[in-house]
């Protein structure tokens, strides 16, 4: 029986990986729960398994004493040295108490706590195997859906994606299989619970990691994303190497790295930019596809005045203000954009003269890239849907700060408080 015992937890350590002295803890432990039980709550017992025969003993710990009175914690000072020679009075004293046979009710007793340890055990392995892995995309089958709470079969455990978490436009079916980001991993009575995102902005950084070697290898880092989960997103990128195109590594050949991405997010569109350490490059490059004639920062207020030509106001902008939204979140910067025209009248309202002084137009937003799903061999547009059939605010403040999540809409903003950072994730 002890040997089938040794062997049986062996058995569990190769298919379950839980230790076996986290086994044998869990039966010690069990063993004097059962004796306790069923020979006298009121001993103090220890018990030791020897792991290599599997047998076990069990020890009453008494303290010695010169006249004994509870006979279950004490012993006299002569029958304690016939146990240990050495000792003393005060001390405590191990005397083997091993019963015969704990009985029909003690095993039974022993079977419970220990398959309650073990369910413990492997609840903990694999809340430390997803805490190490937070952060990093899984890829799991749909296995019901509750309340709009999608849970995910990860195998030995479940995933929970929650509305906030899901994609807009996405509808989940069981058995669909799916990625999905390790957003967080808690540890609950009921075991650990993972919540998985396929909305995080850096579920889209790992994709773009997955895809693209010289991300993961780090020749090429992603500065910033901005995203609105199934709609349109802005990603940032720098060369660390100057014969690297950033872009280009991102695009990959006839654009087969992005458009894997853009497939696995359903149509998300994604505008790659190239990310500078000149703020004014930046915002211009983060408002692509529309071309920007000038750039105008007020570093205090973290405000930058962008003029754009005034066939490209509505480009500039986006649908629904989603262009500049975005550019503003990917920047960090609060951004007030005007057409030529309006930017003139202005200026002659200021200076008394109808036009305002010339600017050089930038010439560097040819590193930007439109995605969708669906174009071919490099060949992507350029954001003319934008233009027909959409009515759109002729000029407005965006801040990073300022818009709701739900990014139902843009939203003008008059008198921000830009005491707080701003927003954006950088990463």
């Amino acid at each position: 029986m002890a040997s089938e015992l040794i062997l049986a937890l062996g058995e569990i350590e190769r298919e379950r990986g839980i230790p076996k002295e986290v086994l044998i803890e869990a039966i010690e432990s069990a063993l004097k729960t059962a004796y306790k039980k069923n020979f006298g709550s009121a001993q103090n017992v220890n018990v030791e398994m020897d792991a290599a025969s599997g047998t076990f003993k069990v020890y009453a710990v008494k303290q010695v004493v010169e006249e004994v009175t509870d006979p279950r914690l004490e012993i006299s000072l002569e029958e304690a040295r016939r146990i240990r020679p050495d000792a003393e009075l005060e001390q405590e004293v191990e005397v083997e108490v091993t019963p015969t046979d704990f009985g029909r009710i003690a095993a039974q007793t022993a079977k419970q706590v220990v398959i309650q340890r073990l369910r413990e055990a492997e609840r903990s392995l694999i809340f430390q195997e997803y805490a190490e892995r937070e952060g990093e995309v899984v890829t799991g089958t749909v296995q019901r859906v509750e309340q709009r709470v999608v849970v995910l079969n990860l195998g030995r455990t479940e995933g929970i994606m929650l509305p906030q978490d899901q994609i807009g436009n996405e509808h989940y079916e069981v058995g669909q299989r799916l990625k999905a980001y390790i957003s967080e991993v808690k540890r609950t009575a009921k075991g650990p619970q993972i919540f998985v995102s396929r909305a995080h902005p850096n579920f889209l950084k790992r994709l773009f990691e997955l895809e693209v070697p010289e991300i993961y290898d780090g020749l090429v880092e992603i500065k910033s994303i901005a995203r609105e989960a199934g709609a349109r997103s802005k990603v940032a990128v720098y060369s660390r190497d100057e014969r690297v195109d950033p872009v280009g590594a991102c695009v990959g050949p006839r654009g087969f790295r992005v458009q894997n991405i853009v497939k696995e997010l359903n149509g998300e569109k994604i505008d790659i930019i190239k990310w500078s350490p000149d703020p004014e490059q930046y915002i211009a490059n983060a408002l692509s596809p529309s071309k920007v004639v000038w750039v105008d920062l007020r570093e205090g207020e973290k405000m930058a005045r962008v003029v754009v030509p005034d066939y490209q106001l509505s480009l500039a902008i986006g649908k629904e203000g989603q262009n500049a939204r975005l550019a503003a979140k990917l920047t960090g910067w609060k951004i007030d954009i005007k057409s030529e025209s309006q930017m003139a009248e202005l200026q002659g309202q200021r200076y008394g003269q109808e036009e305002y002084p010339e600017y050089e137009e930038y010439e560097e937003y040819e590193q930007y890239e439109e995605y969708e799903e669906g174009a071919e061999g490099g060949e992507y547009g350029e954001g003319e849907e934008y233009l027909e059939g959409e009515e759109y605010p002729e000029e407005g403040d965006y801040a990073p700060e300022e818009f709701d999540e739900e990014y139902d809409e843009a939203v003008p903003v008059e008198g921000v408080d830009l005491d707080e950072p701003p927003g954006g994730d950088e990463r």
